[in-house]
């Protein structure tokens, strides 16, 4: 089959990857794609959230089967345009989406149906959420309600950071229109962890647990970012956390949303907060997360395309999901000054290292063809990828992987992974 994938992203190049290996698929096109996934697919000039065109393209290229690896498209409702076209299409619908575009809605849910999560209240009025604040106990976060790229959360440690929390979101509107409601929430305290699942609209199959880092700088000091890197598994996602997040967390989701009359398709992607009082949700996501997706699907040994189809049509009950038994690490290699201001354009260096070894990947996150030549073209720039028998092994090969590649102004933590397998020992 011929598939299309929507975005330009790590995550992208890392769902084309695992699209390569499958037999089922025969050519690989992506709108708008980047260097590196240009040398899996044919990158198409199309953005991602021009639903016609896309959907056109489909028809004219007689694509089979379409993967919306982005959340804005996927809010946007990509994929109901795609259906009305009579075109087989992998991602939640527009009204299952709102899963991860409001950030008001999903707390809603969760309360009516009684999945852990952080106390909250929601806010459209600047003034009420200051009053309401001035009682409040700290430290509280503070969240856009709708897309911000990953950055509209803020962690207020006083009642002075609370206040121009709520300026920067709903005054100033750093984060635009997402800022037009707002969720303040109880600060919550434990082991963080991130966990991958697709859903059919009625059954849930659970991917391999990964955690994040978000802070731009070692130590998690910093400003918040897209992800600075990850790893996978946790090894803290215990037997019995898992058991426990089946039964109150993840089936009752799938459960809620199709009892709201929005059956959810697609990856649900949990960020889980292991508190004392157990597990609790941070956040939904419509889609894989990135750079979660860059250690979690190259662990998995299904055929990715399978259990797409299997999820679009409603028979993933039939799948069972395999993971191979180590783990895997991702450094972001970004731009020094990422995620405020940075410099794009210069050649990269050393990516033909990556060749015919196995055990690592170099997906690109921020990068264009320049004159033939691959140069930075985004604040991330690449996922270097290394799996190894323990986290320990895979941070070292990770990290021996990123001084493989060279670029000016190449900037990236030295610490993903670190304090876990420390804690881990």
């Amino acid at each position: 089959m011929d598939i299309l994938i929507v975005g330009s992203g790590g995550r992208e190049h890392a769902i084309a990857a695992s699209a390569a290996k499958s037999p089922k698929v025969n050519k690989i096109f992506c709108a708008p794609g980047n260097a590196g996934i240009g040398q899996i697919a044919q990158c198409v000039p199309i953005g991602a959230m021009e639903f016609d065109k896309l959907a056109a393209f489909a028809k004219e290229e007689g694509i089979d089967f379409t993967i919306i690896g982005m959340d804005d498209p996927l809010v946007g409702g990509i994929v109901d345009v795609f259906e009305a076209e009579g075109l087989k299409v992998f991602g939640p619908r527009k009204n299952a989406a709102i899963l991860e575009g409001s950030k008001a809605f999903s707390k809603d849910l969760m309360k009516k149906y009684k999945i852990p999560t952080a106390a909250y209240e929601t806010f459209d009025d600047p003034k009420k959420a200051l009053a309401y604040l001035a009682g409040a106990k700290m430290p509280v976060v503070l969240k856009a309600d709708g897309l911000a790229l990953g950055k509209g959360v803020l962690i207020c440690n006083t009642l002075a950071e609370a206040e121009e929390g709520v300026k920067t979101i709903m005054e100033d509107r750093k984060f635009g229109a997402a800022g037009n409601r707002m969720v303040v929430e109880e600060f919550l305290t434990g082991r963080e962890v991130s966990v991958l699942t697709f859903a059919d609209g009625k059954t849930i199959r659970i991917m391999s647990s990964a955690q994040d880092h978000k802070r731009a700088k070692d130590g998690d000091q910093g400003l918040n970012t897209g992800g600075m890197g990850t790893f996978s598994p946790s090894p803290f996602y215990t037997a019995q956390v898992d058991e426990f997040c089946r039964k109150y967390i993840y089936q009752p989701t799938v459960d809620a949303m199709a009892s709201e009359g929005r059956p959810f398709t697609g990856v649900i992607f949990f960020g889980l907060m292991l508190t004392e009082d157990g597990p609790k949700v941070l956040e939904y996501n419509a889609r894989f997360g990135d750079p979660e997706a860059q250690v979690v699907l190259p662990r998995m040994k299904n055929d990715m395309i399978d259990v797409m189809e299997a999820c679009v049509e409603g028979r993933l009950d039939e799948i069972e999901l395999e993971f191979e038994d180590n783990a895997a690490v991702c450094v972001v290699l970004a731009s020094d000054g990422y995620p405020v201001s940075y410099e794009k354009g210069y050649a990269i260096q050393g990516l033909d290292a990556f060749t015919g070894k196995d055990d690592y990947a170099c997906f690109h996150a921020g990068t264009a063809l320049k004159d033939g030549q691959i140069v930075t073209n985004g604040g991330r720039v690449l996922g270097i990828t290394a799996k190894g028998a323990d986290l320990k092994q895979a941070r070292q090969k990770a990290y021996e992987a990123a001084g493989w590649v060279t670029f000016e102004n190449k900037y990236m933590r030295h610490d993903i992974g670190k304090a876990i397998d420390e804690a881990a020992q």
